[in-house]
Order: structure tokens, then sequence, then C-alpha cells
């Protein structure tokens, strides 16, 4: 038996797709897991000092971090119309002078604003579940949302400036990269790259086919109790991609770092 250290976000995509897994619902072979969570960009940060044999990363980082992880084929979240947005008070901001709070300096949601207005430059990194608050008492022009912030921003009296999924798309016509799974490179973990992601396959389909296995354990972990609002999340961010990128997925990933290598970000 094999233990390792497999570390995700407590959104409900993740702990969506990784409950079968831990919860012995799905056969995991001869590994076991030990679960950490963290907000995803905590978990960005930890993967610079490798601290977990498995997990969960945004796009961006696991972009700058390819030397150290290689990512499985399962558990990413791709997709159409998913992308983060761009909030705020107003729609008529000044961008390169407002004042935005992004979530995380290595989620793929600052590399997509980067890329799409290379201008702004007075940012500050914010807690994703802190910033429709700031926005609106003031305390930022705008804000740059993921996660369950995308359902809930019209009760903090934010408009949408700009869906940077949308951008994306209408330049590339690809499902936008938002997170994936990587394994580190080192063993043991590297050695076991098939059977992890074969496991964490099963998990995913598992989960699409029994839908409400894990809503207690979804609802632990999550920020927005509404049902409507958990399965609105889960349906955006868990998809065919997540059970295999494909091609197509693929192509996204390429078409990521190729754009971020263009315009030197990478």
């Amino acid at each position: 038996m094999t233990t390792l250290d497999i570390a995700f976000s407590t959104c409900p995509n993740d702990t969506f797709i990784f409950h079968a897994m831990l919860h012995d619902a799905i056969d995991t072979g001869n590994l076991r897991f030990i679960p950490h969570m963290h907000d995803v960009e905590d978990l960005n940060k930890k993967a610079f000092s490798k601290t977990f044999d498995v997990s969960k990363l945004s796009f961006y980082a696991y972009l700058k971090l390819r030397q150290n992880y290689e990512i499985l084929d399962a558990g990413s979240a791709l997709g159409y119309g998913c992308g983060p947005l761009l909030v705020g008070r107003s729609a008529d901001l000044s961008l390169p002078e407002a004042k935005i709070a992004v979530p995380g300096e290595y989620t793929t949601a600052h590399l997509l604003l980067k890329l799409w207005r290379p201008e702004i430059r007075n940012v500050e990194i914010t807690r994703f579940d802190n910033i429709l608050e700031k926005v609106q008492i003031g305390k930022y022009d705008a804000g740059l949302i993921i996660h369950e912030g995308r359902f809930i921003y019209p009760e903090y009296d934010c408009v949408e400036i700009v869906d940077l999924g949308k951008w994306w798309e209408s330049e590339t016509g690809l499902p936008i990269p938002l997170g994936c799974i990587a394994v580190r490179k080192d063993r043991p973990a590297i050695d076991l790259k098939n059977d992890i992601e074969s496991v964490l396959r099963n998990s995913v389909q598992y989960a699409l086919e029994n839908r409400h296995a894990s809503r207690e354990f979804v609802k632990l972990h999550a920020q927005e109790m509404d049902d409507r609002v958990i399965d609105g999340h889960i349906d955006l961010y868990v998809n065919n991609f997540t059970v295999s990128l494909g091609e197509t997925g693929e192509k996204a990933i390429q078409a990521l770092e190729e754009m971020a290598r263009w315009k030197k970000i990478l």
C-alpha cells in the first residue's frame, strides 16, 4: 500500500470529483490518499516547494512549474462559458488606473487579465471569497471573481465589466483551461501516475453518475450553501474535459502557453 498526499481546493467542483476516491466509493487499488484542502492560490504557492505528491494547480502555476510537475489527463477544469469575470460597482472605469482585486498571483484568472489588458498594473492579491465584499464597500474599484462568485456578484451591487472566458473563446475558439491536477515528477508519485490517473477518472465518473452521493461532503466545505449555486458551480466546471482532456483540451493548454510566451508573461 502506497500513501500519497493529495491536495485540492474546497470548491464544489473539487470536493465533488474527489469524494468517491476518499470515501471508499470506488476501488483505489494499492493507493491510499491523505487529503489536504486549501484555497487554490495557497495550493499554487505550496507547489513551488513541492509540498504535496498530487495537487490541484491553476494552469498559470502549472506552466511555471512544468519542470517539477506532470499534468494528469483526468480532473482538470476546462470549459466554455466558465471563465473569470471582472466586475465592479460601475462598468465605466479607466482600467489602467483602477485598483483591482485578483484572487491570486498564480491563478489563471490573473494570467487572463494580463493577456487581455497588459496595461493593468494596479492589482492587489486578495482571497477569492473576500473580493466581492471589498468591491462593494469601495476598497477596490473592481474585482476578478472566480468559483461561486460568478453566480452571486449581483447581490453585492456589482456589474460585469468583462467575461474573460468569452474573450478567450473569441480569441481562440477553444475552451478555457482554468485548473488541473498534477503529480510531482519525483518518486514515488511519478511512477504511480497512471494508477493515480485511473483512480481519479473513476472518481469523476462515479460523481457524475451519482450526483448526490457527495452532497454532504461538498456542503461541508462550500462557501455557498444554496443547492442551486452548488449545482450550477459543478455543472460549469465538471464536464467531459474533467474525465479526459482529449485533443481539444490539450490544444487549449498549448494555446494558453503560447499566448503567455508571446506576450512575455512566461
